[in-house]
Order: C-alpha cells, then sequence, then structure tokens
C-alpha cells in the first residue's frame, strides 16, 4: 500500500514538473531555433567579408604587376623617344608580364614630324604570340585612356572600354587600362603610355573563389555600370539604378550609392525577388567597387533543414523529461515511507531502535538526520564562531592593505599631478615667453627698427615648435593611458597591410623632423615587400617613442633602427643606441606606467608602458635585449 501511494505521489510529482518545464523545453527550443539563424547570417558575413578581402588581395597583386610594369619602364621611354624604340618598349612590356594584354605608347599631334600627325605603337597579346605594329592614323586623343591622364597629369586606371577600332590591331575582347602620362625632363608632356589588362582575366581573377555555391561577385564603375556580372547582358549596357524602383529597392539604389562613392561595408538587399547579403569593398587605386553576393537560400540551407526535425524533437523531449521526472521523483519521495516505517515501530516502543544518518543533503535528509545531529548543531556554531572570529582578522588584514593601497595611490596621484604639472608647465612657459618676445619684436620693436634677425626668429619658431610637439606627445600619452584611449585601441581595427621597410623609413623621416641633427641608421634584411596586417597608427607611436629615447638617454650618435625577420615567424622592429643603457634598478619598473628613472628626469613614465601595451594588442611584444651592453636595444616583435 505504501508503495502505490508512493508511486502515485511519485506520479503527479512528475506530471506536475512536466506542466512547468515544457513550456521553458519549447520556449528554449525556439530561441535556440532562432539563435541559430542569427549565428548562421553572422558567419555568412564573416565568411563573404573574409571572401571579400581574399579576392580584393588577389585582384590588387594582379593590377598592381599592371601598374609596377609600367612604371618601372616609363621613364626609360621618356629617354628613348624613337620610334623604333617606342615598338620596342610595347612589345617587352607585354612579353614580359603574363598579366598585360596589351600596351601602347601614344604621343602628341605631329611629335615625330617625319611620321605625319599621329603616332601609336602598340602591342597585343593574341594566344601565345605577340603583335606589334605602328597604329593607322585615327583620333586617339579624344579616347578615355588618352584624355584621362592627360587632364589629370598622373597615372590612374580607366574604366574597361571596348577597345574595337575599325582597321587598327584592337584586344579582341572589352579591356582595362592603366594609363600614366609621359613627361620630358622639362615637364613637357609627350604622351600616354597604356597597359591593358582583359576585362575577361579580371574575372577569372574575381570568381577564383565562392563561399556559397550560388554566391557571385559584381564589379561596377564610378557611374554603377556593371563591369563583372554573373549576366553578361548587364556588363556595359546597364547600371546598377537601371529598371529600378526607388519605393520597394530601396536598398538596392543604396547599396548603388555605398559603392559608388568607394565606401566598404555590408548590407542586406532583394535582389530579383530574393533577399541577399552583399559585402563591398573599393578597388584601391581605381574608381570601381567589388561586390559579393550571397543569397539567403544558401546562407540558411542548414537552417531551413532544420525545421523538419524540430516537432519530432519536441515530442521525443517531452517524454524524455517525463520518464527522468519520474525516476527523479521516486527516487527523492523514497525515503520517506522507510521514515515513515521507522517511526510507527518507535511509537509502538522499540526506543531502542536508532534512524539511521542519511546522506542527502535535502528536506528529507536533513528531516531523517534531525535528531542526531543536534550535539553536531553545537559544535558547528561553535565552529563558526571561531570562523567568524577568522573572518574578521582576515577582513581587518584586508581593510589595513585596502588602507594601505589608497594611501599609496594618493601619494602616487599627488606625486604625478606636481610632476605632469612640472613637465607640461616648462614647454608652456617656453611657448609663451618665446611668443612675448615675437610679439615684442614685431610690435613696438618693428616702429623702432629694432626687429630680431630673420635666423634668431626661425631659431625661436622651431624651440615653439618643438615644445609645441613636447605638448602634443604628453598630451596624447594622457589620453593614451586613459579608460578612453585603452577602449578606443582595444576597439580598433588591425587590418592595416604596412609595408615593413617603408613604415621604419617613415618613422626615421618623422623623427629627423623634430630632430633634424640626429644620425639614424636605417639597415634591413628583408625585402622592401614584405608587408604584415597590423595597425599603422599604433606601430608608428610605438617605434617613434623607441626613437625618441634613444634621443633623449644616449650619446645621439649611433642610433639605428633595423627590421629583420625572426626565427618564430615574426618580424622584428629593432631600435639601438649607445650610452649609458639601462639601470638594473630599473629593469623590472620599465613597464610599469608612471615610473621614471628618478623624480628629475623628463616625461610622465608613459612612454615604455605604452609602447608595451600597443605591442601587445598588436599580438606582438617588446623586450630589451639583455645581451647588448653598450647601450639600450629594444626589440619590437610582431607576428607576420
Amino acid at each position: 500500500m505504501m508503495n502505490r501511494i508512493r508511486q502515485s505521489l511519485a506520479s503527479k510529482l512528475s506530471l506536475s514538473i512536466l506542466l512547468l518545464t515544457a513550456p521553458v523545453f519549447v520556449v528554449s527550443l525556439g530561441i535556440l531555433f532562432t539563435q541559430t539563424r542569427a549565428i548562421l547570417r553572422k558567419e555568412a558575413q564573416q565568411r563573404a567579408t573574409s571572401v571579400l578581402h581574399t579576392t580584393m588581395e588577389r585582384l590588387h597583386r594582379h593590377l598592381s604587376t599592371v601598374e609596377t610594369a609600367t612604371e618601372v619602364n616609363a621613364w626609360l621611354v621618356t629617354e628613348h623617344m624613337q620610334p623604333d624604340s617606342l615598338l620596342a618598349f610595347t612589345r617587352l612590356i607585354t612579353l614580359l608580364n603574363s598579366n598585360v594584354d596589351g600596351c601602347s605608347i601614344t604621343t602628341e599631334p605631329d611629335f615625330f614630324p617625319q611620321l605625319g600627325r599621329y603616332f601609336s605603337a602598340y602591342s597585343v597579346r593574341q594566344g601565345d604570340s605577340i603583335s606589334t605594329v605602328r597604329e593607322k592614323p585615327y583620333e586617339y586623343y579624344d579616347k578615355v585612356w588618352y584624355k584621362t591622364p592627360r587632364t589629370l597629369g598622373h597615372a590612374c586606371w580607366v574604366e574597361p572600354f571596348d577597345d574595337y577600332n575599325e582597321g587598327t590591331l584592337s584586344a579582341s575582347d572589352y579591356i582595362a587600362s592603366y594609363c600614366r602620362p609621359l613627361f620630358l625632363p622639362d615637364s613637357q608632356f609627350v604622351g600616354v603610355i597604356s597597359t591593358d589588362v582583359s576585362l575577361r582575366r579580371l574575372t577569372a581573377t574575381i570568381n577564383n573563389e565562392q563561399p556559397y555555391p550560388h554566391s557571385y561577385f559584381i564589379m561596377i564603375g564610378e557611374e554603377g555600370n556593371y563591369f563583372v556580372h554573373p549576366d553578361s547582358t548587364q556588363l556595359f549596357r546597364n547600371s546598377i539604378f537601371d529598371n529600378t524602383d526607388p519605393s520597394r529597392q530601396a536598398d538596392l539604389i543604396a547599396l548603388g550609392h555605398e559603392m559608388s562613392a568607394g565606401r566598404e561595408g555590408s548590407i542586406r538587399v532583394n535582389i530579383h525577388g530574393e533577399k541577399c547579403l552583399v559585402c563591398y569593398q573599393p578597388v584601391r587605386g581605381t574608381s570601381w567597387s567589388l561586390a559579393l553576393v550571397c543569397p539567403d537560400s544558401d546562407i540558411l540551407q542548414a537552417y531551413h533543414s532544420l525545421t523538419g526535425i524540430l516537432l519530432p524533437l519536441v515530442v521525443i523531449g517531452l517524454i524524455v523529461i517525463f520518464l527522468l521526472c519520474r525516476k527523479g521523483v521516486a527516487m527523492a519521495v523514497s525515503p520517506i515511507s522507510r521514515l515513515l516505517s521507522l517511526s510507527q515501530r518507535i511509537a509502538e516502543g522499540k526506543y531502542d531502535l536508532q534512524i539511521p544518518r542519511s546522506r542527502r543533503r535535502d528536506a528529507v535528509g536533513r528531516l531523517q538526520n534531525s535528531f542526531a545531529v543536534m550535539q553536531e548543531s553545537i559544535n558547528r556554531h561553535v565552529s563558526q564562531i571561531h570562523q567568524a572570529n577568522e573572518e574578521a582578522e582576515r577582513r581587518n588584514e584586508q581593510l589595513a592593505e585596502a588602507t594601505y593601497m589608497a594611501e599609496e595611490a594618493a601619494r602616487q596621484k599627488t606625486l604625478f599631478i606636481q610632476n605632469m604639472t612640472h613637465q607640461i608647465r616648462t614647454p608652456l612657459n617656453i611657448i609663451v615667453g618665446f611668443a612675448q618676445v615675437l610679439r615684442d619684436s614685431f610690435g613696438s620693436a618693428a616702429h623702432a627698427g629694432e626687429q630680431l634677425p630673420d635666423e634668431e626668429v626661425r631659431a625661436i619658431t622651431d624651440m615653439m615648435r618643438r615644445n609645441a610637439v613636447s605638448l602634443h606627445r604628453m598630451v596624447l600619452m594622457l589620453y593614451d593611458s586613459s579608460d578612453t584611449g585603452i577602449a578606443q585601441e582595444l576597439a580598433s581595427s588591425r587590418d592595416d597591410v604596412v609595408v615593413c621597410n617603408q613604415l621604419a623609413r617613415e618613422c626615421i623621416e618623422e623623427t629627423r623632423k623634430r630632430f633634424p641633427a640626429l644620425p639614424v641608421v636605417f639597415s634591413t634584411s628583408v625585402p622592401d615587400s614584405l608587408t604584415i596586417r597590423t595597425h599603422r597608427v599604433y606601430l608608428m607611436r610605438t617605434i617613434l617613442e623607441l626613437l625618441y629615447n634613444a634621443f633623449k638617454y644616449s650619446d645621439k650618435q649611433h642610433i639605428s633602427l633595423s627590421v629583420m625577420e625572426g626565427e618564430g615567424g615574426e618580424v622584428h622592429f629593432i631600435v639601438q643606441d649607445t650610452g649609458p643603457g639601462m639601470d638594473a634598478d630599473y629593469l623590472n619598473l620599465m613597464f610599469k606606467p608612471f615610473t621614471k628613472i628618478n623624480d628629475l628626469s623628463e616625461g610622465l613614465g608613459l612612454g615604455l608602458p605604452l609602447c608595451r601595451r600597443h605591442a601587445l594588442n598588436l599580438g606582438g611584444d617588446i623586450i630589451l635585449d639583455p645581451d647588448y651592453h653598450a647601450g639600450c636595444r629594444f626589440i619590437v616583435s610582431l607576428p607576420l
């Protein structure tokens, strides 16, 4: 009978638990199902953005090859402005560069009087062979590939065009041209060198990788005309704005304006009645914009397949929950029947019968153990008193430590404010004092004919500029060390493609602007083409601060900046100087904020700590070489 009661109670409790948990279970599955859709969309955007960046880098390398081939030969062309030489140059450029489909060198009217008004040397790749001719006369001066660089006065990419000219040697399909104006040493414009890439080749380069089966790339020009599109009938004839209803396709028009304006981003667009994710990015060095279109049907394919199994999953889940609840409740209430039986036997006079101790921690176990733990409760209370005393003592120690730390923080704050006031007041006094000198010189002294000499004025203004730069540097350090500066640094993108050697040279130039007499020697063991992906501004700040410290604390005679590749797949920027080096007592404190060698030294104690923080946030580190004893050698290590 007791077993039936227990089973009945277990069933009732199980059913009650099921009624409570079923809505939670169903809602949880619904939330999971909805979150899955959001996660798939987010992953799709990350995947599409990654593929777009990869494709853009591949396209940029393709275009950069053409630009380099043109720029390398342009100065040779201007030095050999002879008809035969121009024909040879066009052939050489086309022959030596597999990405080039054609090259032309076109001169101004009557540049070669003996050959008439027109002269155009042209080489075009036709299969495995290259044809080189002097083109027949035609009005090429109004062609976009000639007129645009002539008007701008610098090299540029022009939008793809049909190169066909009746009676002339022409490319077999649409081409995009990198056009560079040619100037003689006396700056006289003499013509244009134009290097061609077939649109078919560019399209093949772009379509090399796709994240989804039905995703595709589109590329438009400055006016929105299609240059790359899976529907070849759209090319050059239509733009992204054609046949678009502003009231129903505002998203597509917004996409067109974003791409035409050269912006980068992603947007959800309805294209031909289907929702699509579009990630877009401008093509560097051109007026073109490339976009990757990913249909929702591809992105959410796995999501839609889940809908077929959701209902069976809910039913099976509810059944499993009920069975588990029933079994768990039955196990939970079983001690009650045993406790009732033992209590009845004690009530019958069997006082020597002991209720066994239970290991359970729930209410049933506590009820069973209540009599057995009475004496133990006293000991527990005594133990709690001791524990409370120990806790009070520990809290007193913590309070004393916190008081000491607060006093130390107040002292550090006072010292920092005094130091900052002194460091800022010195250049301010210099700027204000020299400003007063200049005002007096050009004021009352100007009427008396006692103006300062130009050299002295330049020296004063240089001193004011240097101190203004020093103020700006200290304010920038304070901002970077603030919560806002730290948050801004953590949120900043680290996707800048930086040429290592070029960045090092720029740092040296910036340092020389501030210290013209500073002899900085640059050396490198890496090629000029080596690049890393990082944050350009914070990396430059780190290297410039190390160069500044080298000037400030060394003998100012032997300062060098080196770039070399490390053994673990990283690049090293090494700043080295000669001088007293770093005091051994300061080595453990040099990266601690607001810590200086001594209270009389210049600075706020933020330079090296900020350098270390910038390097760590960029995925690298900065160390002081312990094996170098002629001065200081700091190594900024960043991953390739």
